[in-house]
């Protein structure tokens, strides 16, 4: 037996129909002569596993290419294992182009590959995808293959309804589309309804010669010789279960459409790159909507302090983590300062992060003026509510006028001190996170900043995100914030933002590390 890919064993009786349609079987009982699917219509195509990469003449120009003859006498079963054996190519290249569109794990890559292996199938050198959900949630983007950004810029510039592609987006039915030829899975003519049996979404259109379509939008033909593409091939991105997602449109240079093979492949590929792409886009949200919960349970402002500028920075990671950090103005001119971590990561720990902060805001206003109360009601109220959970904290009471901070942690990570003249770490005492010990209790720790320097608070979120031993992560991080240039020395969200980059592998846009990461920086006059 054949030794088919178990991803694409689910396409054989797909294939096999579309083969059937075409009068296969009639050809093959009759003897008749039986050709070879026709080679790619465009030039300087990527090699993939059975598609040959040649350029055919234009349909509109050139008389159709002659089938190859089946040898006199040759017996049937070797037609039939000829046909088979085009199969199984075919079955073979899904898998190689499925087996890497699985591997993306991002919205961005997805569609860049997508892009890729769509020109290798359908023979094209150009193309560009829409993401525009039906559902009107977004996102929404568009991006290009071999078009620049400017390109894409001039596409845009075409109304609308004027393109195949739009039409699609609009769920325009292709018998609307003057002068445009939509194409079945099997290459047959039809309306609403092809692209996945999804009702209101066209096939996919071949706009085989745009300029000697006299219909063509005026517009859309300057585009087109402006850019230098005579034709292009539009797939609808969309699925029954996913709805219309989108659209993928490829452009030739010269006149030209993809044959019937070609359509029939990157339509089993499009249908698989929809159902990827649509748990990708979920996926997508649902990070983008944690995202915002966790920015609305964090301050939404910093207070003004006489004697102290204020500046914070939180990273979230995609799956949602417990690192807070706050500031709160208390009596007689002090501040409160206080970052923290809750173990665990999605909705719940977001949720045990929001009470944690807020139990810490109503202490830190009762008796802030002693951190290691502070931490003991916030453990006793962790441990009596939430057994199961654990979190770090560190509370500071800053008195800006006098230049002096009084400090408790829990298993949290010491602060850093950056100046002109110093940049080193404040010893405190090891100290067991809260609700870990039957009784917390730790020493708290009095340091006095000069004037101009500056005191960070962080999470151990952002250790960790090094990759390093976490010895090795303190010796970066001290690193960094001595290389924080003079200059910058007096602004504390320069501060951040320099150790933040120096420190991250990523920089400060590095938000796909599972790692939330947290930075208060507090710069007293």
């Amino acid at each position: 037996m054949l030794d088919i890919p178990s991803r694409v064993r689910v396409h054989v009786d797909a294939l096999i129909a579309a083969q059937n349609d075409m009068g296969v079987c009639d050809a093959i009982c009759r003897n008749a002569p039986v050709g070879k699917p026709a080679p790619m219509s465009a030039p300087h195509l990527p090699k993939v596993a059975g598609i040959e990469p040649a350029v055919p003449a234009p349909a509109h120009t050139a008389a159709a290419l002659p089938a190859d003859p089946v040898p006199a006498g040759a017996p049937p079963g070797a037609v039939i294992q000829d046909r088979l054996a085009g199969w199984v190519s075919d079955l073979t290249t899904l898998h190689e182009l499925t087996e890497r569109l699985a591997r993306t794990g991002t919205l961005d890559e997805a569609l860049h590959e997508l892009l890729r292996a769509g020109a290798a199938l359908v023979g094209a050198r150009r193309g560009m995808v829409v993401l525009e959900p039906a559902d009107g949630r977004g996102p929404t983007t568009t991006i290009g293959l071999g078009l620049a950004h400017a390109e894409l810029g001039h596409i845009e510039t075409v109304p609308r309804h004027a393109t195949p592609y739009g039409r699609i987006l609009d769920g325009v039915a292709a018998s609307e589309v003057t002068g445009i030829g939509a194409l079945g899975g099997a290459g047959r003519p039809s309306g609403v309804g092809g692209a996945g049996g999804v009702p209101g979404v066209p096939e996919a259109v071949a706009q085989a010669d745009l300029f000697g379509d006299e219909t063509a939008d005026p517009r859309l033909r300057e585009v087109a010789a402006r850019l230098g593409y005579a034709a292009s091939y539009a797939l609808p991105l969309a699925t029954a279960d996913a709805g219309r997602l989108g659209v993928a449109v490829w452009f030739y240079d010269e006149p030209a459409a993809p044959h019937e093979r070609q359509r029939h492949l990157v339509g089993l590929y499009g249908r698989y790159a929809t159902e990827h792409l649509a748990r990708l886009l979920e996926l997508d949200r649902a990070r983008a909507q944690m995202a915002t919960i966790a920015d609305e349970l964090l301050p939404s402002r910093l207070p003004r302090v006489p004697g102290v500028r204020l500046a914070a920075r939180h990273i979230g990671g995609p799956r949602g983590g417990g690192e807070w950090y706050d500031a709160l103005p208390l009596p007689e001119g002090a501040l409160g300062l206080a970052v923290g971590s809750v173990s665990g990561s999605g909705p719940s720990a977001l949720a045990a992060m929001g009470r944690l902060r807020a139990s810490l805001r109503a202490y830190a206003v009762m008796e802030g003026e002693d951190p290691v109360a502070v931490l003991s009601d916030l453990e006793l109220l962790l441990r009596l509510t939430e057994p199961a959970r654990s979190a770090t904290a560190l509370f500071a009471y800053c008195e800006p006028a006098l230049r002096k901070v009084v400090l408790a942690g829990a298993g949290h990570t010491p602060p850093l001190i950056v100046g002109q003249h110093r940049t080193e770490f404040v010893e405190t005492s090891l100290s067991a996170p809260l609700g870990m010990l039957a009784c917390w209790e730790a020493p708290s720790v009095e340091f006095s900043p000069a004037p101009g320097e500056t005191v960070l608070l962080y999470t151990d979120g952002l250790l960790r995100r090094t990759g390093d031993p976490m010895d090795r992560a303190f010796t970066r991080l001290h690193a960094a914030a001595a290389s924080v240039p003079k200059g910058a020395r007096d602004d504390p969200a320069a501060i951040a933002d320099h150790v933040l980059r120096t420190v991250m592998p990523g920089g400060l846009d590095a938000r796909d590390d599972d790692e939330d990461v947290v930075m208060l920086a507090a710069w007293f006059a």
